[in-house]
């Protein structure tokens, strides 16, 4: 009788513990949300006032908080006159590929007075990432952070910051640019450069008319912040750097790295990268600029400018001199053509590799891919004008000599209808059509092909993509964001991909796990992934310039055999083009 008495008291006291494990289990997320209403709003910069499309009439937008596990929801109702999406950049989207957000691809965008609920929840992710608009050149204002904080409880992986601080750059444009991007379409030729940098949507004092739009950041001696940078510029890769401090990096899109110090970040859009800042122990007299400029690799004209920010240190008992005589120190930055500093730093980032954080890098390859990026030309369009490419052509670029026709239907429900028949093809080139000397003389035809051209990939594929910059016009770095996935940078070099050479030399123990890397300028890198995200993926190069010229190209990735291995379908608020 007491054994059997026993037996079910066990049994009772299991099951209950299984129902608490489930409740926590289904509770381990809190649902987050927010509402986006974007809207024009005037905006005075440089001395000139001029209405912009924003994000709550905020530049940059709203800060989306939430820990690892929550579900995020946000509702974005488009007042403007344009066509308006959103994406989620860096956030895995597993099994939520219709809330990845780019325009054409995953979803039709928002119409003028319409809105679309985003929803989608964060798994396996803590650390920076960034939204932003994807359609046209809109993400020049429609921008702002992503802060996924570890579940509760769980401690970084370095020492708690006494602050935390979002710390966005940008790219700023006297002229509307969207007319600026259309104009040149029309004509062929490159866009107009910037006219300013922004951090935090500020000047800041070495631009004119600007000593009032500069971000200051007040911080206490001894102790330590972490500042969350973001590349959100459209056309630059950044160094940045602040006076007289190191800075420690600790993380890069969303994944931390092993701890090194470094006096200067470099940072291209679509990236992110988490630093420590360890203020002085003892109140200096001076004050500090933090500065961004460009690293330019590319033969076209850059806004070749500085934005800063001041760091500012808070003294409460010292009232007799005040700040303004203190003097203002500014930090050494790299040339924009150095090359050698941006390898160096970029070797650095490494994965921590450890047991609570390992690195999952595929040991073996199912399907090898060889992609040529650069630039091109195409024939001149517009009969009734003469194009400013060279020799009446227009600027163009490519992967695989494919330069990517944006569908005007989203690919995403193309391929989950089956109505693919007329808005694209599922035979993109694995290699380039013909092989050349990649990164000396370029071949006498660099005229590309235009079309839309998928990748099939069966699910849980191990992909080893290579990307090898070209030098047909001109070598030039080039940051390739792959949505919908991390993957490892196992590795990279200058001159041409040696298939037979090379791959002996890649990092399969701790290399960097990123969403955004840079093809090097006049070189390749080799990532891997698994294809384990059914859906449709886009795969572009983030400076915007080069995604409008065709740099980009896109991955179904096949349903799996089991039901948490499919794409469950659209919600029933999906825009319609």
């Amino acid at each position: 009788m007491a054994s059997s008495f026993l037996k079910l008291l066990l049994f009772v006291l299991t099951t209950l513990c299984l129902i608490v494990e489930l409740a926590l289990a289904k509770h381990a997320g809190i649902t987050r949300r927010y509402k986006f209403d974007i809207k024009m709003q005037n905006v005075t910069r440089l001395c000139q006032t001029k209405s912009i499309v924003t994000v709550n009439g905020q530049l940059p937008g709203p800060t989306i908080i939430a820990r690892e596990g929550d579900r995020v929801i946000v509702n974005v109702v488009n007042h403007v006159q344009y066509n308006v999406s959103i994406h989620w950049h860096g956030i895995r989207q597993l099994r939520s590929g219709w809330a990845d957000g780019p325009a054409y691809i995953t979803q039709c965008p928002i119409q003028t007075g319409q809105s679309y609920v985003y929803n989608f929840t964060v798994t396996g992710q803590r650390g920076t990432l960034f939204w932003h608009a994807h359609i046209s050149w809109l993400r020049v204002t429609v921008h702002g952070a992503i802060v996924i904080l570890p579940k509760r409880g769980v401690p970084y992986p370095f020492p708690q910051p006494y602050k935390e601080v979002p710390i966005i750059f940008g790219e700023w444009w006297k002229a509307d640019t969207e007319r600026i991007i259309s104009q040149a379409q029309q004509t062929g030729g490159a866009p107009n450069i910037s006219d300013a940098y922004t951090i935090n949507g500020l000047q800041g004092p070495l631009y004119n008319c600007s000593a009032k739009d500069t971000l200051k950041l007040k911080v206490k001696p001894g102790k330590t912040y972490l500042l969350r940078l973001i590349n959100a510029a459209l056309n630059d890769e950044l160094f940045f750097s602040i006076a007289n401090h190191n800075l420690t990096v600790v993380e890069a899109d969303a994944v931390y790295v092993k701890p090194f110090k470094t006096n200067t970040v470099l940072i291209t859009p679509g990236q992110t990268t988490n630093v420590l800042l360890k203020t002085k122990k003892h109140h200096p007299n001076a004050t500090f600029l933090m500065a961004a400029r460009p690293y330019a690799t590319g033969p076209a004209s850059f806004d070749n400018s500085t934005t800063a920010g001041i760091l500012e240190y808070h003294n409460p008992s010292n009232k007799t001199r005040k700040i303004k005589n203190f003097p203002l120190l500014r930090p050494l930055l790299p040339l924009f053509n150095d090359t050698t500093f941006a390898t160096k730093f970029v070797n650095k980032i490494r994965s921590l590799a450890n047991s609570k954080f390992p690195a999952k890098v595929p040991q073996t390859v199912d399907r090898h891919f060889f992609f040529t990026i650069g630039l091109g030309l195409s024939p001149c369009t517009n009969q009734n004008q003469t194009c400013q490419g060279p020799n009446n052509t227009m600027l163009a670029a490519s992967v695989n000599n494919v330069s990517f026709v944006m569908p005007s239907t989203a690919l995403l429900q193309a391929h989950f209808f089956n109505k693919s028949k007329g808005v694209y093809t599922t035979d993109f080139p694995t290699n380039p059509p013909f092989k050349f000397n990649y990164t000396g003389t370029p071949p006498t035809n660099i005229i590309v092909t235009s079309s839309t051209k998928l990748a099939v990939l069966p699910f849980n594929t191990k992909v080893e993509l290579v990307m090898q910059d070209t030098s047909i016009i001109g070598a030039e770095s080039h940051p390739l964001h792959l949505h919908g996935f991390n993957f490892f940078v196992v590795g990279q070099g200058f001159g041409n991909y040696n298939p037979n050479t090379d791959p002996a030399k890649f990092n399969l123990v701790d290399p960097a796990e990123r969403n955004t890397v840079g093809v090097p300028s006049g070189g390749w890198v080799a990532i891997r992934f698994l294809a384990d995200n059914p859906g449709v993926w886009f795969m572009h190069c983030h400076l915007e310039v080069h995604t409008s010229w065709g740099l980009k190209m896109a991955w179904i990735v096949m349903d799996g055999k089991r039901q948490n291995q499919k794409l469950p379908p659209p919600p029933s608020d999906l825009p319609q083009c």
